[in-house]
């Protein structure tokens, strides 16, 4: 399994040039059973990361592009009448994908965003009172633009805290962006890309990243990071407890992509602004970023 894992990474690196360590951070959420918001400005290549990851894992791919009008049954599905049958059928949404992309998702509406509340956490929709399971793996990018924000709906904190990993693509360096316009001068470089592993196989891939072992006394190094965030005088809310089981994922899944079978303090420390910053609520205009990287200074480590 470890060579699929490693052709996988080889795919999507081949698909976003010069960016090895977002593609880490993409496959830590994959791996580590969570789902990442990339916040950034269009044209970097967050939907083509998106398609060339289930294309690899020959999974099924759905895109959703939102808007205001977007209602919740766009997300989930609904029931149609069939006169054929006499009965109501119900038809499958976009949700039913391996790899789900929500683009641009503070532009639905607060109530279509709580569509995806349910399928991110408990991997099922609800739907005429019949709850039905989406596919496995299944798998959420979601993006919005920090730029412009005229006409968008802020995600709420409840739905911020569902989202494992989130971060920035950024611009390419030039000799990436040189390597890139090579690569689309014979079309588009997602479409080449062949599949490598198996949704099966990611499924036993995430098994394995759950069995890696967490110390105790890293547990508790992973905990004092956390509940610091909810003590700070600069953070007006601070880290959930699905916060705290979400790094603990995460790290794991990071030590697993690095051939180890334990985590160590630097896995921790790797993630810890990917996956807590967007849960805190600082105070007073402060950075989020600066806020943990100020507490990872603080907090010791007792390994």
């Amino acid at each position: 399994m470890r060579d699929r894992l490693q052709a996988l990474q080889g795919n999507l690196n081949q698909a976003l040039v010069g960016k090895p360590d977002k593609v880490d951070l993409i496959l830590v959420a994959l791996l580590g059973g969570g789902h990442a918001l990339l916040e950034d400005v269009p044209g970097v290549g967050k939907t083509l990361l998106a398609k060339s990851l289930a294309r690899s894992i020959d999974g099924k791919f759905q895109r959703v592009q939102c808007t205001p009008d977007l209602l919740p049954a766009d997300i989930t599905g609904s029931s149609i009448w069939n006169p054929q049958g006499g009965q109501f059928e119900f038809i499958p949404g976009p949700a039913f994908a391996n790899v789900f992309l929500t683009d641009e998702i503070n532009r639905a509406t607060p109530r279509t965003q709580s569509a995806l509340l349910e399928v991110m956490e408990e991997h099922q929709v609800t739907t005429d009172g019949v709850s039905r399971s989406v596919p496995e793996p299944f798998f959420v990018i979601a993006t919005q633009n920090p730029i412009e924000y005229q006409g968008t709906f802020p995600l709420p904190e409840a739905q911020m805290d569902r989202f494992m990993v989130s971060f920035s693509l950024g611009y390419p360096g030039e000799n990436e962006e040189l390597k890139m316009l090579q690569q689309h001068q014979a079309g588009r470089p997602g479409a080449r890309l062949e599949a490598c592993i198996t949704p099966e196989e990611v499924r036993q891939l995430q098994q394995d990243c759950a069995a890696v072992r967490v110390d105790e006394t890293l547990q508790s190094y992973l905990l004092r990071l956390v509940r610091s965030t909810r003590t700070d005088e600069e953070v007006t809310l601070g880290v959930s407890p699905r916060g705290a089981v979400a790094l603990q994922r995460a790290s794991q899944a990071l030590a697993f992509l690095q051939g180890r079978d334990f985590v160590s303090p630097d896995d921790v420390k790797a993630l810890a602004e990917s996956v807590l910053a967007h849960r805190l609520i600082p105070a007073g205009g402060k950075r989020a970023e600066t806020i943990i990287q100020r507490l990872l200074q603080s907090v010791p480590v007792e390994v």
